[in-house]
């Protein structure tokens, strides 16, 4: 039982590691640099653990304007790498308020209602969620959107930036990608952005629409 206590919590803390290296490295986020490493550097061995301490070697050396432009370039830029999760299956069609809706019901029914104005498919959203919620549900989350993490893992690789060996850390540890995911990220890669164009409103509404505006 304390063998199984101990690995929940690594992987508690694994998520909650992910969920913050993911956002936006801001001032505040960089006060904590030190303390995070710390936390990267206590999860100890493992493949998960590996993959976040490689990228933690690139993010506490690089300098914090580097840092901050290389993010903006990377999510907010290109959008083969977007951390809206839903977007790559759904894109701007209405379907995807029902996704987004159906995400908040299974946060508020986990006991962690979402707060504040981020859309509930943001990667580090769920892997809060993840981190926190009883009985494994946030991994429930991960697993549902397991082939859109998949292609957004492929996409950064292929871009080369460090921050794949975030996503690494994030797959190794909800686990290994079936055969069904794998298939469904190659069929989004090679279809694109589903889009949907009704009369005179081809767009979905903003607050179902992932921001692209370079961040301050």
């Amino acid at each position: 039982m304390k063998s199984r206590a101990r690995g929940r919590r690594a992987t508690s803390t694994t998520y909650k590691l992910c969920s913050l290296l993911l956002q936006y490295p801001d001032a505040e986020l960089l006060t904590a640099r030190e303390d995070l490493l710390g936390e990267v550097a206590g999860l100890g061995a493992g493949d998960a653990a590996a993959a976040l301490g490689e990228f933690a070697k690139w993010w506490g050396r690089t300098d914090p304007l580097s840092l901050q432009q290389h993010y903006v370039e990377t999510f907010d830029l290109d959008r083969r790498c977007g951390l809206y999760l839903t977007f790559y299956g759904e894109g701007d069609r209405r379907q995807r308020g029902v996704a987004l809706l159906r995400l908040k019901r299974l946060y508020r029914a986990g006991g962690l209602p979402l707060e504040g104005s981020e859309l509930p498919d943001f990667l580090p959203v769920i892997l809060e969620f993840a981190a926190a919620a009883p009985d494994r549900r946030g991994e429930i989350v991960l697993r549902e959107q397991r082939a859109a993490l998949e292609l957004l893992r492929r996409s950064l690789h292929d871009r080369g930036t460090p921050y794949a060996g975030v996503i690494d850390a994030v797959c190794l540890t909800v686990g290994e990608a079936s055969a069904a995911d794998r298939a469904q990220a190659i069929k989004l890669a090679a279809s694109g952005t589903p889009t949907e164009l009704v009369g005179l409103e081809p767009f979905a509404p903003p607050e179902v629409m992932p921001t692209t505006e370079a961040r301050r």
